[in-house]
C-alpha cells in the first residue's frame, strides 16, 4: 500500500505573503488534493529577529480568502504539532547533538570579529566566495581544531557557540528533482552551515529537515530559490539516517518581472502599478501600505486560476478552471523549469471572464454595496438591469458602479471633445423632436420603443439616424461611448430621459 501523500507550505512570518508564496501554497494544495493526501501549514519562525507582528494572521487570512484550506496548521492542529517552529524549540538541540556525536557536525566558538577576519583574509587572497568550509575550518576555533578538554571546558563554562554541519571535502551530492531531473553538486562548493545558533534556536536548515521528517512529509514543493540548499538537506537526511524516508523534491520556477529580466519584486509591482500581495498589507514598523489583489478587485477564483498558470499548464488549450477542475488536471510533470513572466493583463483577463460568468443577481450585490457607500439608493431590479449591460465592459466589480453611475446620476458636464465635433443643429433638431414624442407618448418605454421613437424623430427631419447617435448619447450620458444606449434609456425611464435631454438642449451650445 502506498504511503499517504503529505505536503507542507512553510512560510516565515516576516511580512506580507508574496504571490510567489501563494503559488507555492496552491501547488502544494492541488498536489495533495489530487492524490488524496494531506496539506499542512507550518510557521517557520526560528529567526525571531525578523518576526513581524500580524504576519502570521495575514498568511491565515490570505489562504482563507483563496479557499486554500490546510488539513493541519497552528489554528487547526493535527497529531504532528506544534505547527510553529518557535514552539518546537526544545527538541532541536537533541538532533544537532546527535549529528555532533556521529561526527557529522561540530561546535564552533568563533567570535564575529574572528569570522570577519577570516573573510577578509580570503578576500585578500582573491577567493571569490569566502566560506567557512572544509578548508577554512581547520584554521578556526572549533571542536575539530581545539583539544577535547578545552572544548569541554568551554561548553561547561557557557562560552557562546554554534553547531555547524561538517560538509565532506570531495563528494558529489545528487538529487532527483521532480521538475528538473537529476541535480548534482560538488561538496567543495558548499559551506559548513550553522545548524544551531548561539541563542539556542535552530537555523532554517536543521528545523526544516527535522520537522519534515517528524511530520511525515513525502514531497517538498518549494521555490527555486531553495534549490542551492537542497544538497545540504540531502546530506542532513543521510547523516540522520533518514534516507529511506527522504521526501521527493520539486523546485518551482521563478516568477519573473513583466519584461522577464529578473525575479518579480514589490518594487517592480509598485513601478508598474499592480499588486504583488494577495491582500492589503500595512508594514507595522514603517506604516507603508501595499495594495493586495483582493482590495484591487480581483475575484479569488480568478486569482487562483491566474496563479495556477504561472508555471503550470494543463497540456491543452483550456484556460478557465474551477478549483475542483484544477485539482483534477494538476500534475507536477506539467510544471516548467523556466521562469514565468508576470503579466498583469492576463490577470485582468481572468478576472473579466469570472466576472462575466456570474449571474446578474450575484453581480448586483457589488453594485448595491457601492451605491449605498456613495449615499444613494437603487432597487434590486434596477441594479440587475445595470449590471446586465455593464458586465461585458467591466474588469473589476467596482467598475460596474464606476462606469455605470451615469444611469443613476444625470450628467452635469459633457465631454468637450465629443461636443465640439458632434453637437450641431441636426442633433438639436432631432433631440427636440424626440423630446416632444417622448412627452406625448403614454407607451411604456422599452429599448425597442425608445429606438423606434428616435428613428421616427430623425426621419421626420430628414436626418440620418446614425449621424446624430453620438450626440444623443452625449446629451443623455455626458460622454461619447458606453453600453447599448437604448438599454440605458429603458433603465433610466421616460421622465429621466426627458429631463436629461432638456438639460442638454439648454446647456450645450453649438460651436461655430
Amino acid at each position: 500500500m502506498n504511503k499517504e501523500v503529505r505536503v507542507r507550505f512553510a512560510p516565515s512570518p516576516t511580512g506580507a505573503l508574496h504571490i510567489g508564496g501563494v503559488r507555492t501554497a496552491l501547488y502544494n494544495y492541488l498536489f495533495a488534493r489530487k492524490l488524496g493526501g494531506k496539506f499542512l501549514l507550518r510557521i517557520e519562525d526560528t529567526d525571531q529577529t525578523r518576526f513581524v507582528p500580524g504576519a502570521e494572521e495575514y498568511i491565515k487570512n490570505a489562504l482563507e480568502w483563496l479557499n486554500i484550506s490546510p488539513d493541519e496548521s497552528p489554528w487547526s492542529p493535527g497529531d504532528c504539532g506544534p505547527y510553529r517552529q518557535s514552539e518546537r524549540k526544545p527538541m532541536y538541540m537533541q538532533y544537532a547533538l546527535d549529528l555532533v556525536e556521529k561526527g557529522h557536525a561540530y561546535y564552533a566558538f568563533d567570535t564575529s570579529e574572528e569570522l570577519d577576519a577570516m573573510r577578509e583574509r580570503l578576500t585578500a587572497a582573491r577567493v571569490v566566495s569566502p566560506q567557512y568550509n572544509a578548508i577554512t575550518r581547520t584554521q578556526m576555533k572549533n571542536s575539530l581544531t581545539l583539544p577535547e578538554d578545552e572544548v569541554k571546558a568551554r561548553l561547561a563554562s557557557g562560552d557562546p557557540y554554534v553547531i555547524r554541519i561538517k560538509i565532506p571535502r570531495k563528494e558529489e551530492v545528487r538529487l532527483n528533482d521532480m521538475i528538473r531531473g537529476w541535480v548534482m553538486v560538488h561538496s567543495n562548493t558548499l559551506d559548513d552551515k550553522v545548524l544551531m545558533k548561539s541563542d539556542g534556536m535552530p537555523t532554517y536548515h536543521l528545523a526544516n529537515i527535522v520537522d519534515d521528517h517528524l511530520m511525515g512529509i513525502t514531497h517538498v514543493i518549494r521555490g527555486e530559490e531553495w534549490l542551492p540548499s537542497a544538497p545540504l538537506h540531502v546530506l542532513l537526511y543521510r547523516y540522520f539516517g533518514w534516507e529511506d524516508t527522504m521526501p521527493q523534491f520539486a523546485h518551482l520556477p521563478l516568477l519573473l518581472k513583466p519584461d522577464g529580466n529578473g525575479k518579480l519584486s514589490k518594487r517592480d509591482a509598485d513601478k508598474h502599478g499592480f499588486p504583488v500581495f494577495p491582500m492589503d498589507w500595512t508594514d507595522p514598523s514603517t506604516g507603508e501600505k501595499a495594495m493586495g489583489f483582493k482590495q484591487a478587485g480581483y475575484l479569488p477564483d480568478a486569482f487562483l486560476n491566474f496563479l495556477a498558470f504561472l508555471g503550470w499548464n494543463p497540456g491543452d488549450h483550456r484556460e478557465i478552471f474551477s478549483l475542483a477542475e484544477l485539482i483534477e488536471a494538476f500534475s507536477i510533470e506539467r510544471i516548467g523549469k523556466s521562469g514565468t513572466k508576470f503579466d498583469i493583463n492576463k490577470a485582468k483577463w481572468f478576472n473579466e471572464q469570472y466576472l462575466r460568468s456570474k449571474t446578474d443577481q450575484e453581480l448586483s450585490r457589488y453594485l448595491l454595496e457601492d451605491v449605498e457607500n456613495d449615499g444613494l439608493s437603487v432597487s434590486e431590479e434596477k441594479a440587475r438591469q445595470i449590471v446586465a449591460i455593464m458586465k461585458e465592459r467591466a474588469t473589476f466589480p467596482t467598475d460596474l458602479w464606476k462606469e455605470g453611475m451615469f444611469m443613476l446620476i444625470a450628467p452635469q458636464q459633457f465631454d468637450e471633445s465629443v461636443a465640439s465635433k458632434k453637437w450641431n443643429q441636426e442633433a438639436v433638431t432631432v433631440l427636440t423632436t424626440y423630446k416632444e414624442k417622448l412627452s406625448s407618448s403614454s407607451e411604456v418605454l422599452t429599448a425597442d420603443s425608445a429606438k423606434a421613437l428616435l428613428e421616427e424623430s430623425a426621419a421626420a427631419n430628414d436626418i440620418k439616424f446614425g449621424k446624430v447617435m453620438q450626440a444623443v448619447r452625449l446629451a443623455v450620458t455626458g460622454v461619447g461611448a458606453g453600453p447599448d444606449l437604448m438599454a440605458v434609456f429603458e433603465i433610466i425611464g421616460r421622465e429621466e430621459l426627458i429631463s436629461r435631454i432638456s438639460y442638454a438642449l439648454d446647456t450645450l451650445k453649438i460651436q461655430s
